[in-house]
């Protein structure tokens, strides 16, 4: 079997990056070098940034053509903590059929995804 534990961002700097998403995330990166960042989550996964300028092959897509998804029990209450930290709203919050949820970019333009899962 095959576990996923690793997600990796190509950004600009990776150092900008990680001090973005320790705020966002409430925790500092396990691992960090001028090229690359690493966070550990509590469930095992990871989130890496890496510099989009070091990486090879060189990526064929750019920031926006996936999204991380953070599932939270209030949408309109990230939504006022993500607005008040600046970040970039490209959605404002929506009710869609999975639930309600609002998009955010981090600096390199990636998609945040927030929403609250619909009940059954």
């Amino acid at each position: 079997m095959t576990d996923l534990g690793l997600t990796i961002l190509l950004v600009d700097s990776p150092p900008a990056s990680a001090a973005f998403y320790a705020g966002l995330l409430g925790r500092e990166p396990a691992e960090a070098s001028p090229g690359f960042a690493g966070f550990a989550m509590p469930s095992g996964a990871g989130l890496g940034l890496w510099s989009r300028h070091a990486v090879e092959p060189a990526p064929g897509a750019g920031p926006g053509a996936a999204e991380l998804a953070f599932a939270v029990p209030d949408v309109d209450a990230a939504h006022a903590d993500w607005s008040a930290r600046g970040l970039p709203i490209a959605q404002a919050p929506t009710d869609m059929v999975f639930g309600p949820t609002f998009v955010a970019l981090d600096p390199a333009g990636h998609r945040l995804r927030v929403f609250c899962p619909a009940g059954p």
